[in-house]
């Protein structure tokens, strides 16, 4: 059985399986298998006929069994534009299971809410302090590079998969909403295909909080 995303960058076609896959081992449902990202332009992604042909394409994959849906908010409020975008991907999916999460504002701030974990990645300074309003930045894309070597710049299509590797899923999970959307929406994926998956989120994660 396959949890098959639909993603909006470059970067996240490589990013998001891993991502996924942590989150796999972290609930210890290694039955489940990430399906290869259909990336698709973010109008697309926020239009129904667009969204019909992606989730169309998603339920080609042999295996298919769960769709997860996640993209940037930028400077859409995602209390807005979510419902929307979810009972759309739940009528055309019919009965895979679907999942929507926009990552607020974008997919770097899970990097910035979690800086501690990420020094010595990428070049990232090892005096790096996580961001307290992260999902507050406006061109997080770009702001990594504030704690890169000069001559070292953020580069999406490497460096996206290479943080996701290693940022701390606990950490994002206490600092962003959008994260502990993200962790949600997969953990009712997770439970709609294998069921009760345990304890999710972690223990250790809600404690972290408090």
């Amino acid at each position: 059985m396959k949890i098959v995303p639909l993603i909006e960058g470059h970067g996240e076609v490589e990013a998001v399986p891993v991502l996924l896959r942590r989150l796999l081992e972290t609930c210890n449902q290694f039955q489940l298998q990430i399906g290869r990202p259909i990336r698709r332009s973010r109008g697309e992604l926020t239009s129904k006929e667009g969204l019909e042909r992606a989730i169309r394409l998603a339920r080609l994959d042999e295996g298919c069994a769960a769709i997860l849906i996640l993209f940037d908010a930028d400077d859409d409020c995602p209390k807005t534009i979510a419902p929307i975008i979810s009972d759309w991907a739940r009528q055309l999916a019919g009965d895979i299971p679907c999942e929507v999460v926009l990552a607020l504002r974008e997919y770097e701030a899970w990097f910035l809410s979690s800086l501690e974990s990420l020094r010595g990645c990428c070049g990232i300074s090892q005096e790096a302090v996580a961001l307290a309003t992260a999902e507050n930045v406006r061109g997080a894309k770009e702001r990594p590079e504030n704690f890169m070597p000069r001559n070292r710049g953020y580069t999406e299509k490497l460096d996206q998969p290479a943080m996701t590797a290693l940022f701390s899923l606990k950490d994002a999970y206490c600092r962003t909403r959008s994260f502990k959307r993200m962790v949600r929406a997969f953990g009712a994926l997770v439970e709609s295909l294998v069921g009760d998956p345990g304890q999710w989120p972690p223990a250790d994660w809600i404690e972290g909080q408090r």
